[in-house]
């Protein structure tokens, strides 16, 4: 086993004689230090220090099994083992807990990785609208949004933004009014974005998919007075006493507004978005995020990916989820073509693959669960040929082993495949790495590489102090994606947008709750959550918000929501509830009250009810205890019809094989019991 290095000899020496002090009469009482002579021929344990101590001169050795651990990782431990021997002299009345583990010279490491800082064009510092509406001077008659074979030119698309931007100022709309809109994927969405930053405010996206109740709570948070929608829309809206606007692209060319660019003078720091995401008290919080966040963003990765007019990306995402952040501006910052995918077309793997055909797609932007189901379309096709160039994921912890079949088909040159992980609160990404074949065919983890120019990743314990290499740290982030906070929410914004001193100067951070290392090759390995927030196919849930919402049920006393997962790759959300007098309640009944008030993505595939929680020795709730749904818990029906004809009894074997069930009743429903697109 290799002993410490030379260098560090001062430090064990310094701690033995910190001992022999303590041995004076006058320091332990009674009380006294004895050296012990021992044999340690054979290894005990998996890794095992010996201090070696004769005629005051001192000596560490580890002795560990070479199976588990690599020399540097040993010389990593010895070295930070004996940082905080070397403190203890200079810090003895400090608890242990507190003091460093890194050396200075790690330190150095540490902040020289960290270094990220760049030069970004000059355009980053104007806000989003003016930044386009330089590319639009630019190509003119570029494509600049497809949608359904129709296709606006930046010309276009500046035009309509602009009249309708003029429209929202001629009614009154102030800068830094949020400006809700409640649009699905269309043509018209891009168009009243850009028009509510054109005139000055910030937009807050409504997904229509959103139920009644939770579009009625964000548009009362806002306190908006403007609203656009379609009339058919309408009607989610509940009581709303502001001015309602329809942009309609036909009515507004005809429109006498005018098409050049509104004077209005835009901060870059102002807020440009306000996106709204599952919050733990059972409540949605809004992150509010500047455009010189995206602007940011835009121009960090530019040089990275080469971006450019030539590309043609798709905006797969719900214009509520922060990818479409980066979907949009990446391709409209550039010259390049956005391509709108239509909600059932996002959904059929099948007809995606035949639209990133037919469009010509170069850039392509994924959450890992909607990209497995791409790549078996692929497969299915026998490998089709594709224009794509660059595929981006996000979202969610990414399963390299699942890139398998993709590499056996196109390998790894073309198109590159990026793993990027970002969070709202620090504008959609935050690092990015490269994944080549062999990360697929080695358990290498969730990598997520190293940070963007300009972002910093600080990986910290619970004392705010740094972790060593390889240790697990809850990830901060600074640098130019830091959001300014959130809507109406300043002690959560305290809570978790942080200011702490990092080499000497005072840096504004986002504290993620997310767990990450520092691998021996500098790269972040993503490790969980270090609460209990949620990653499912893309969306960020609190499971907080589905507790708080079952518990409105009169009957139901308490509830635990968690992912579980069933298989690889198939993770479900399960809720977990008592009933007050052990009274039963029907499934249907409580996805029906959760649909009332929450997102689709965010109803459990099963509830479970119980007559109590399995509790730990300690006699808290013993999560890992709680079973594993089967039976009555997944069937949601009291009387099972089973498959009758040939047709129904082979689609009933395709689902009990695809989720794992033992029986599948004419009547279930395939969402209800697990499964998803």
């Amino acid at each position: 086993a290799p002993k410490h290095s030379p260098d560090r000899t001062p430090l064990v020496q310094n701690f033995f004689t910190f001992i022999e002090e303590q041995n004076r009469p006058d320091s332990l009482g009674k009380a006294r230090i004895n050296w012990l002579s021992c044999d340690h021929r054979g290894a005990v344990t998996d890794i095992s220090t010996w201090f070696h101590y004769a005629g005051h001169q001192a000596s560490l050795e580890t002795e560990y099994c070479s199976d588990l651990f690599h020399p540097e990782t040993i010389a990593r431990l010895q070295d930070n083992f004996l940082t905080l021997l070397g403190n203890l002299p200079e810090n003895r009345t400090r608890p242990i807990s507190q003091l460093p583990l890194l050396s200075d010279s790690e330190r150095s490491r540490l902040k020289q990785w960290n270094r990220t800082e760049t030069a970004f064009p000059r355009r980053q510092a104007l806000p989003i609208h003016e930044i386009f509406a330089v590319q639009a001077r630019a190509t003119p008659d570029n494509p600049a949004l497809t949608l359904s074979g129709r296709t606006l030119t930046y010309r276009e698309l500046n035009s309509l933004a602009n009249k309708l931007a003029h429209q929202l100022i001629a009614e009154g709309l102030v800068p830094q009014t949020p400006v809700a809109i409640l649009l699905g994927r269309e043509l018209e969405t891009v168009v009243a974005i850009l028009a509510v930053q054109k005139a000055g405010g910030a937009y807050v996206p409504l997904d229509p998919e959103y139920p009644q109740s939770r579009i009625e709570y964000i548009i009362k948070d806002i306190n908006t007075p403007f609203l656009l929608t379609h009339e058919k829309l309408e009607k989610q809206l509940g009581a709303f006493n502001g001015r309602i606007f329809r942009p309609e692209l036909d009515k507004l060319i005809e429109s006498g507004f005018p098409d050049h660019n509104p004077a209005v003078d835009t901060d870059p720091e102002a807020t440009a978005y306000i996106i709204y995401t599952s919050g733990s008290t059972g409540r949605p919080k809004g992150v509010c995020v500047s455009h010189a966040n995206v602007a940011g963003l835009i121009a960090a990765t530019e040089k990275l990916y080469d971006f450019g007019p030539e590309d043609n990306w798709t905006l797969f995402h719900s214009f509520a989820f922060d990818f479409s952040v980066w979907e949009t501006w990446g391709a409209l910052l550039h010259g390049g073509r956005l391509v709108i995918v239509p909600f059932d077309i996002s959904r059929s793997p099948e007809d995606f693959l035949k639209l990133v055909k037919k469009e010509k797609i170069t850039v392509l932007n994924q959450t890992p669960s909607a990209f497995y189901g791409f790549i078996e379309s692929c497969r299915k096709s026998g490998g089709t040929k594709t224009d794509l160039r660059l595929v981006i994921f996000g979202g969610e912890a990414l399963n390299f082993k699942q890139l398998k079949p993709w590499f056996e088909l196109y390998g790894d040159k073309q198109p590159a495949l990026v793993n990027m992980y970002g969070i709202t609160e620090t504008t959609v990404h935050v690092t990015y790495r490269g994944i080549n074949q062999k990360d697929a065919e080695r358990n290498c983890g969730s990598l997520i590489g190293v940070p963007i120019p300009g972002w910093q990743i600080h990986l910290l314990d619970a004392r705010k102090q740094p972790v060593p290499v390889g240790a697990a740290g809850e990830i901060h982030v600074s640098g130019i994606g830091v959001a300014r906070g959130y809507h109406n929410l300043p002690e959560l914004t305290r809570e978790r947008f942080l200011t702490r001193t990092v080499d000497g100067k005072e840096t504004r951070m986002y504290r993620s709750g997310d767990l990450a290392r520092l691998t021996p090759e500098r790269e972040l390995e993503y490790l969980g959550r270090c609460d209990q927030q949620i990653q499912l196919r893309g969306f960020r849930i609190e499971p907080g918000e589905i507790e708080q919402t079952l518990l409105k049920h009169k009957a139901i006393s308490q509830v635990i929501a968690l992912a579980r997962e069933f298989k690889p790759g198939d993770e479900r959300l399960v809720a977990y509830f008592i009933t007050r007098s052990n009274e039963k309640i029907q499934t249907e009944k409580l996805r029906r009250l959760i649909a009332e008030h929450l997102p689709r993505y965010m109803i459990p595939q099963h509830f479970v009810q119980l007559e109590e929680f399995p509790l730990t020795p300690n006699g808290k709730i013993d999560r890992k205890a709680l079973p594993r749904p089967g039976g009555d818990d997944i069937s949601l029906q009291d009387n099972l019809r089973p498959p009758e004809t040939e047709t129904e009894k082979r689609l009933a074997a395709i689902w009990r094989e695809l989720l794992g069930l033992e029986k599948v009743g004419l009547d279930d429903n395939f969402f209800h019991l697990g499964g998803h697109s």
